[in-house]
């Protein structure tokens, strides 16, 4: 069975497929909606079921009640039951030129810490991708399973991308880089993908990461050096231990050249005897502490999908965040390979 999705107060529609996310149809049809984690996670795909029925994507712990209330969903996760009415945030003709998959050439592979790899790869002589600072790409893996990495270079380095990949136990990506993959091999990649970039507001930026989801901040932040903004930005960087922030002197340096930038490292799990004399506890707890209100800001999380939730509902209900201007990217792992 075939539903149609109209889109509320736009001339546009098109066919969604029984059992196909709303996202999805659009994407299938040439249309792009705001999306990121596609998990129904990181709440920036939401938008609101104007009439007809969906399954799914009711959004428990990012949409609050008021949005469920007005019909509000995440059309990452809504299959349709009928024909739709749907209002969105935005809208937009795909470009087909603007995603490419390539076969990008391992460069270098360096092991930043003990369970992160950094890997840079190189596009294929005279290629070039656009994208934007925070995106992502797709991986594919010689069985066909695809995954998903955020560049951490900024788009002015458009030659190549680099990849921070974090080592999970049973991972399938991790397990492969770790004992086959070499420098001059080929990977296929997909980009640019995702929602996650930074908004031309000219607002005060609050940026929280944790682990490798510093990539995509990197990004943004080198973007924003490269072409000479000056727009405050604050980075709050969590971890477990100081040897798990990874490339820690990079964002120092950041702060030390350039007024508009600051940076607060975080540890939730410092040893008593490490010597480590900066801010301790959960990352997105010493924004709370910084700011008595975030009305005037943006902010732009990216990291464990626990770490999203926990701030998206402390900033918008305790700090008076507005629910669009909550950026984020969760990392969602998959599920580890099968023995």
């Amino acid at each position: 069975m075939q539903y149609t999705i109209r889109i509320d107060q736009r001339d546009i529609e098109f066919p969604c497929e029984d059992g196909q996310t709303v996202l999805d149809g659009a994407l299938a049809a040439g249309y792009e909606i705001p999306y990121s984690c596609r998990t129904g996670i990181c709440g920036s795909c939401r938008g609101r079921i104007v009439r007809g029925d969906v399954r799914g994507g009711a959004g428990e712990g990012v949409l609050d009640e008021d949005e469920r209330r007005e019909g509000g969903a995440l059309l990452c996760q809504a299959r349709p039951c009928s024909d739709l009415d749907v209002a969105v945030r935005d809208i937009e003709r795909r470009d087909p030129a603007a995603s490419k998959t390539v076969a990008a050439k391992v460069y270098r592979l360096v092991r930043a810490a003990h369970d992160v790899t950094v890997l840079h790869l190189r596009f294929p002589a005279g290629t070039r991708v656009r994208f934007k600072a925070g995106q992502y790409l797709n991986v594919r893996m010689a069985d066909g399973a695809i995954r998903h990495f955020s560049m951490a270079n900024p788009p002015q380095q458009s030659d190549g991308v680099e990849l921070h990949i974090r080592h999970v136990p049973g991972g399938k990506f991790s397990g492969y880089l770790a004992e086959s993959v070499q420098a001059g091999q080929f990977l296929d990649v997909s980009l640019p993908f995702g929602d996650f970039y930074l908004r031309e507001t000219g607002l005060p930026a609050v940026l929280v990461a944790s682990g490798t989801g510093f990539a995509p901040i990197k990004s943004i932040v080198e973007d924003a050096i490269r072409r000479k903004l000056d727009r405050p930005m604050t980075l709050y960087w969590g971890a477990r231990r100081e040897e798990d922030l990874y490339l820690a002197d990079l964002p120092r340096k950041w702060a030390d050249k350039h007024p508009w930038f600051r940076f607060v490292p975080v540890l939730s799990d410092s040893p008593a005897d490490g010597g480590w004399q900066g801010r301790q506890g959960f990352v997105h707890q010493a924004v709370l502490d910084d700011f008595a209100s975030l009305a005037d800001h943006e902010v732009y999380a990216c990291g464990a999908p626990a770490m999203i939730s926990a701030a998206r509902q402390d900033f918008v209900h305790g700090r008076g965040l507005a629910t669009d201007r909550f950026y984020c990217d969760a990392f969602v792992p998959m599920a580890p390979q099968a023995t």
